[in-house]
Formats: C-alpha cells, structure tokens, sequence
C-alpha cells in the first residue's frame, strides 16, 4: 500500500511538500486548486516542485480542480469549468502523473430541477475529460460525492458512467460515502460493486452530517469494516489521508492507525 497526504492549497506547494515529506508519506496527492495550486501557478514553479519532490522520494497524484462547474446551465461557465479540467489536466501530464482524481460535476442553482439537462452536460464534459487523460496516458479516478450534489454519490448511478467510459477508474472518499447513510454503509457497496475498477481510495472521517475531514476514530465511519472489504478484494494501490485539522501531525496518526487496522 502506498499512503500519500493533500496540500492544502491556500499555502505554497513547496511549503506543503516539506511538511508532507516530514511526516514520511509515500507521495503528495496535489490539489490544483487556487489560490496556490492553481495550474499556471504549479506550470511556473514545476521545476522547482519536482526538484522537491524528487529530493524528498515522493511520488505525486493530482487531483483535478474541485471548485469547478463543468455540467454548469450556463454555458460560458460550462466552457470555461472544462477549460481548466483540461488545462490542469496537461500541467498534470507535464509533471510526469500517471493518476488523477476527478470530482464529478456539481449541480447548482436551478440545476436541481433540470436534472436530465445536467446529467446531460455533465456526460459530455466528462467526455472531453476522459479523452485528455488517455491522450496523457493519465489513469483518471472518478470520486463519490455526496448527496446533497444530486451526481454520483449512490453506487448504482457509477454503473452506466463506467459503461459508457471504461477506461476510467473509481476513487472511494470514505468520508463522502458516510454522508447522510443513515444504517448503510455505502463505502462498503462501491467496493463490492467496483473492486475491480477501484483505484485509489481517500481517508476521513465525520458523523454523517458534514464533510469535516476529521482524523480516524473521530467520526462514525466505520473504518474496521471498510478494511476488511479493502482486504478481501486484494486492494494494494494508493491511499491518500484527507485530514484537515490544526494539528498537522493526526493525518500521520490517522495513517499509521489505517495501517495498524489493515495489518491486524
């Protein structure tokens, strides 16, 4: 298994890099988001980025932009959402990246109503997404959302969106697949359903209700029964810790405790 940490991406690369590599990850999953991660800011200091990288032995995962609006209603925010998918996904190329993570597209404003016209939308970004990442050769893994976005966060709604692309792969947010689940545990379903296709997983915690991205054991993710599933598939790919407290060091705490657990 290979256990990488998120930049938080309203500080520097190179400062996240640093603290990412003191706290002994195996690779840094790259947010290429603003202020400080967007793609033209990572393009004008990628030299120095890989450099640090290199220096520190840590391999690097991006994750797409997540503040976008690619199945937007609008149409020149529609256009320009899919821009900067594929912008950053051509800086992700250039920083040598085999693996990106995908959010899918959020509903907003009026969406909710014309949800057809969404999924619609939303289909043929992806599309365009898909094809830019096979032409980079980089693996792309659709995320699980939540709810309250309406788009891919029940594992059945993933069934005809792998059929129509099946190049793309699955990134399982356990924190995501906790929201609103009520009794279900629905991490557990996206693996049953998608072992074969899962390819990267991201670790949090929460109560159901937010998406607070609190350390292991803080939450009601049941994280004992997520692993045995993980187990029982053979999963031995990519596991990055999405903990986003004050306290920098419980997203080593919280991996060494998933490491601990998959080990027992």
């Amino acid at each position: 298994m290979q256990y990488g940490a998120m930049n938080f991406p309203i500080r520097p690369i190179s400062d996240e890099i640093e603290a990412i590599a003191a706290l002994d990850f195996d690779y840094l999953e790259l947010a290429m988001d603003p202020p400080q991660a967007h793609y033209s800011l990572i393009r004008q200091h990628k030299d120095e980025i890989l450099e640090l990288l290199d220096i520190h032995s840590l391999g690097l995962v991006c994750h797409l932009p997540t503040f976008v609006y690619t199945a937007d209603l609008t149409e020149s925010i529609r256009r320009a959402s899919l821009e900067e998918m594929l912008n950053s996904l051509e800086v992700a190329a250039e920083l040598g990246v085999s693996k990106a993570v995908l959010h899918p597209s959020y509903v907003s404003g009026l969406g909710h109503f014309v949800k057809d016209t969404i999924r619609k939308y939303a289909s043929e970004s992806l599309e365009r997404i898909v094809e830019k990442a096979g032409d980079k050769g980089i693996c792309l893994c659709l995320e699980n959302l939540f709810p309250k976005y309406d788009l891919l966060s029940e594992p059945e709604e993933f069934i005809p969106v792998f059929e129509q692309f099946p190049e793309l792969r699955l990134t399982l947010d356990t924190g995501h697949a906790n929201l609103e689940s009520k009794d279900r545990n629905r991490a557990i379903e996206f693996i049953e359903k998608f072992g074969n296709r899962l390819s990267h997983v991201h670790i949090s915690d929460n109560s159901g209700k937010k998406d607070d991205h609190l350390p292991i054991g803080k939450g009601t993710v049941n994280f004992p029964e997520i692993i045995r599933s993980l187990k029982k598939i053979g999963y031995d790919s990519t596991v990055t810790l999405e903990i986003f407290t004050e306290d920098r060091y419980d997203v080593k705490r919280s991996r060494d405790r998933f490491a601990a657990m998959l080990s027992e």
